[in-house]
């Protein structure tokens, strides 16, 4: 007997393959859509504000945990076919209907808060982030108030983060404005408490917030001022001077002497804080309000090559995340410097078929508003350089130059405020590859400039350079020549740190690294003597431009033995970063970090960086602690 085809086709071995149309969801909601449209299969009508709205249950119970209870769980309404909805308007439902049916949704700022409100109410969850994201994007003076009200009501912490942090960064506009004076004293509160960063100095925080105090009548000022003790210990006395601080309250109280509970909880607190808080303020930093100072690895070579990027790690943390990258092609040997808590990054070279390519650009990097900025050109390119701060100026001393057969003795400096390099008496040797440190006190502002390489010779050069009279003088040399290495002013000493190989330049400048290998250029140095593995202090006298020699010493030796790493002082501490131990062993240490307490005298040995990384800057910054881009740098499995 002949089978059937549908028996054949049983007796076959299953292979069941699925289909999936991108198409079937926008094709059952255009369904329903249009079965709405024509009223057909309607089984509620909604009463809102007099207005009728007809739908489906299955729809609505889809979208809203509210309507999927009223519908399911036994309740009096799942058995109506008219409900009356109160506590929302007709013009904000009609919104989450078109929504619902629709995915579409038409946000205005005239419409938003009924939106929210009724998907508050309803309980959608997706109109109710997108009328959050809405209100983030039209923050402005005007409406910031409101829209901190529409996020403490609905308790949106994301759009209430974003306002005050609006508020913050825009402080000194938003006092001005009749807008501020709305601020609640519980919102007020908030703005301090954030601690976000702010775009004036505390100084001009605590004239604010007393304006905000008196900008009422007297009834409504006596409500204020019971919020004073929690308003008034967010200002950072510790950061006026008391100088500042006598003037602005001598001013502010002066024709309101009665006010005296206001005035006494302001001494008061400031007592509080002068007793708790020791730390001396940068005055490098308009206001410490949501920032925090950080490391930075500027920079450098890894395994993958030369990179531009830039990473930080605050203390108190010890992740190293993503900050920003240098706005220029891949290039190493730049001059770094931090200047009004902005970073400058200058000059340096770049590989180009195989060619070094030095250039005299440089960028500047605001940690506050995430954003660089060009600056003027140096006159010469140089690469291999000091960069560093004296005064108000920066100093670009030495290095390798197209201008001068690579090694040059020119000294330039640059004005932040003009955005203007000029020239200024050259060094008496022609260095490169040299360390520059800045020594301040009270009497004194003076360019210390160490070692370097000269004609192809290492050497223990000291120079200093007063920019009061435009002149350099040769100082007591270095107990032992150095180049590739850093010094650092810390208190009344300078510190020089480490000594890195590079080759001499008999016609060759520098290495590049590639994934592949590490190329020199024609004649190289030998691996100079183990004296690398030492710090150096060097006593400073304001009379004399450095002490007399016997107050040179060797202070100790770092631990790990590497070249090229990044070297910086943090809080009276001097951290080594990275580096690598040998050309036949360069991913060796690589990313070993450790640190030298200078008030103890001891060594601590710290988590290592995430990759491997060598012959990259480091400086210290003010970097705002939120940050939107929290990228935590992924760890290599060479580094761990």
């Amino acid at each position: 007997m002949t089978k059937t085809k549908e028996k054949y086709l049983h007796d076959k071995p299953l292979n069941t393959i699925y289909y999936e149309h991108s198409s079937h969801q926008s094709t059952l909601l255009e369904g329903l859509n249009s079965l709405r449209e024509k009223e057909e299969l309607l089984d509620i009508t909604l009463v809102i504000e007099g207005t009728i709205f007809r739908a489906h249950k299955a729809v609505l119970a889809a979208c809203s945990d509210y309507f999927r209870a009223m519908f399911t769980d036994n309740m009096l309404e799942a058995r109506q076919n008219e409900i009356c909805l109160n506590g929302i308007t007709a013009k904000g439902f009609h919104q989450l209907l078109e929504y619902a049916y629709t995915t579409r949704l038409a946000l205005n700022l005239a419409n938003v808060q009924d939106v929210l409100e009724a998907a508050s109410h309803v309980q959608m969850v997706a109109v109710i982030q997108a009328c959050s994201s809405y209100l983030q994007s039209q923050i402005d003076i005007e409406n910031c108030v409101d829209i901190a009200t529409i996020a403490e009501t609905y308790s949106l912490a994301q759009l209430r983060m974003k306002v005050y942090r609006f508020m913050s960064g825009h402080l000194l506009e938003f006092s001005n404005s009749t807008e501020f004076y709305r601020l609640t004293p519980q919102q007020l509160e908030n703005l301090l408490a954030y601690d976000f960063p702010v775009d004036c100095s505390e100084a001009d925080v605590l004239r604010i917030v007393l304006a905000w105090f008196f900008h009422v009548d007297t009834h409504e000022l006596d409500v204020r001022i019971a919020y004073a003790v929690r308003i008034i210990r967010y200002i950072h006395f510790t950061e006026i001077s008391r100088r500042k601080l006598h003037s602005i309250m001598e001013k502010v109280f002066e024709d309101r002497k009665y006010e005296w509970q206001l005035y006494k909880i302001i001494w008061q607190e400031v007592y509080l804080q002068s007793n708790k808080d020791k730390t001396s303020f940068s005055s490098n930093l308009l206001n410490s309000r949501g920032m925090e100072m950080a490391v930075l690895k500027i920079g450098g070579f890894g395994i993958s090559g030369i990179t531009n990027e830039i990473t930080y790690c605050f203390s108190t943390e010890r992740k190293w995340k993503h900050l920003t990258s240098i706005p220029h092609v891949e290039q190493c040997n730049f001059g770094t410097a931090v200047f009004n808590n902005e970073l400058y990054i200058v000059g340096g070279c770049f590989n180009q078929s195989l060619q070094e390519n030095i250039h005299p650009f440089g960028f500047k990097y605001s940690p506050r508003y995430n954003k660089w900025s060009t600056m003027a050109p140096m006159k010469i390119e140089r690469c291999r350089f000091s960069l560093n701060v004296v005064g108000d100026m920066l100093y670009a001393v030495g290095g390798a130059s197209e201008a001068d057969e690579y090694d040059t003795s020119t000294c330039e400096c640059y004005n932040p405020i003009v955005d203007t390099w000029y020239m200024i008496q050259p060094l008496p040797a022609y260095i490169t590859q040299h360390a520059g440190a800045t020594y301040e006190n009270s009497c004194v502002c003076k360019l210390y400039i160490s070692g370097g390489i000269d004609r192809d010779n290492v050497q223990s050069y000291m120079y200093c350079y007063d920019a009061n009279v435009d002149k350099w003088k040769m100082c007591a040399p270095m107990l032992k020549p150095r180049a590739d290495h850093v010094m650092l002013s810390i208190g009344r000493h300078l510190y020089v740190c480490g000594v890195g190989r590079r080759t001499a330049r008999a016609g060759g400048r520098g290495f590049w690294w590639t994934r592949s290998m590490l190329m020199t250029w024609k004649t190289t140095v030998g691996i100079w003597n183990p004296d690398f593995l030492y710090m150096e202090e060097i006593g400073v006298s304001p009379l004399s431009h450095i002490s007399v020699t016997n107050l040179l010493k060797v202070v100790t030796k770092v631990p790990t033995p590497r070249y090229h790493a990044g070297i910086v002082c943090l809080e009276k501490k001097i951290y080594f970063i990275g580096g690598f131990h040998s050309d036949a062993m360069f991913d060796k240490d690589t990313a070993a970090i450790e640190y030298y307490d200078i008030e103890s005298g001891m060594w601590t040995i710290e988590d290592k960086y995430p990759q491997d990384i060598w012959e990259h800057t480091c400086a210290t910054l003010y970097i705002p602690k939120c940050r939107d881009d929290m990228e935590v740098i992924p760890t290599t499995e060479s580094s761990v």
